[in-house]
């Protein structure tokens, strides 16, 4: 009787010990990022305030994003980055949750110039997670920054060999498309065929199409002119004094990179605590400070220190709005872009 009592102890033990470890080893949440793309500290001090392990995996583009989660919807991600112009077709796609926005604290601290955007409408699929510009750097070396205010300033003769363009179809094809008064998400594949040609024509000023190393080219001089997306422009120029961002006075093409949850994320509950910790004005700032790129977080901003909250690349001025439009969704015209700019590549 002794040993069966005894027994039934060790039993009742066991299976404590087993629910015990079945609850910690579900404390986790699986992001999917950029690389580079969230400072270690912060998933640190998440760790250590909510006692939630993260794993980290990171992607290289939207594309891989896209089809890693459509070829495996069972893949086990809970959070993910997209960028705004894949939100539409993520979601279209099934590949993503609709958002409780009752589980979501922080987001009156948010830009109200950039959530309900045409690619998310009400932000039932996602959050701004930062976001910034793409457009036009300058060395006052070489050229007078004052002398370049338009996209269309790029087409003179004084250019010729040496431009740098981002390594980017959407990217390359907006500068086009904005010069012709087109929108930067166009479809028409008359008026991409245009943009095609319009660049097409730029290609004698073009020195080379890169993405990846800009930051290094710019800082050795190797270009001193071109194209560049705001936060490598911020932290270069931190760097080398001599370096300009000229926001174009022809349109200036924004992106937002957003935070999501999957569809079927296995940890939903410490999906939203992940979230919720990003939107902390304190954490927000933390984020835009050290990779260079803009907070949608007001309140971070209010943070900052002078120097930063005044700077125009970290903190865009508002008058750039009136003449902005956000990358978003361009549908079945997806391949016409990939095949236009495979086109100008082979003419480059």
């Amino acid at each position: 009787m002794v040993f069966e009592e005894e027994a039934m102890r060790v039993r009742a033990l066991l299976l404590l010990l087993g629910a015990l470890s079945l609850a910690k080893a579900q404390q986790v949440v699986n992001v999917y990022n950029w690389a580079d793309y969230l400072p270690p500290k912060v998933i640190k001090l998440f760790e250590a305030q909510t006692g939630i392990h993260v794993n980290y995996a990171t992607f290289d583009s939207n594309q891989d994003l896209f089809i890693k989660l459509k070829a495996d919807p069972q893949a086990g991600y809970d959070v993910v980055f997209p960028s705004s112009y894949y939100i539409q077709r993520m979601a279209k796609a099934g590949l993503l949750l609709k958002l409780d926005h009752s589980q979501l604290s922080g987001m009156q601290n948010l830009n109200p110039r950039l959530l309900n955007r045409s690619f998310d409408p009400a932000n039932e699929y996602s959050l701004p997670y930062d976001w910034g510009s793409t457009s036009i750097i300058v060395n006052d070396k070489y050229y007078d920054p004052h002398s370049i205010k338009n996209w269309t300033d790029l087409w003179q003769k004084r250019f010729r060999g040496q431009l740098l363009l981002t390594n980017d179809e959407r990217d390359v094809f907006a500068i086009g498309l904005r010069t012709m008064g087109y929108s930067i998400n166009e479809q028409d594949p008359e008026k991409i065929r245009q943009a095609y040609l319009k660049m097409k024509a730029l290609l004698p000023n073009v020195k080379l199409f890169n993405s990846a190393g800009t930051q290094p080219i710019y800082l050795d001089e190797d270009a001193t002119v071109g194209v560049i997306d705001s936060g490598d422009a911020y932290n270069i120029m931190r760097i080398n004094p001599h370096l300009h961002f000229i926001y174009p006075h022809d349109g200036v093409n924004l992106w937002v990179d957003c935070m999501a949850i999957s569809a079927n994320a296995p940890h939903k509950s410490n999906a939203y605590a992940f979230v919720n910790f990003l939107l902390q004005p304190k954490i927000a700032k933390m984020i835009s400070l050290s990779l260079g790129y803009s907070t949608p977080n007001e309140k971070a901003v209010q943070q900052m220190p002078k120097e930063d909250r005044d700077n125009p690349i970290l903190n865009p001025p508002a008058w750039i709005f009136k003449h902005a439009e956000f990358e978003g969704d361009v549908g079945k015209a997806t391949h016409l872009y990939l095949r236009y700019w495979e086109l100008l590549k082979l003419s480059a």
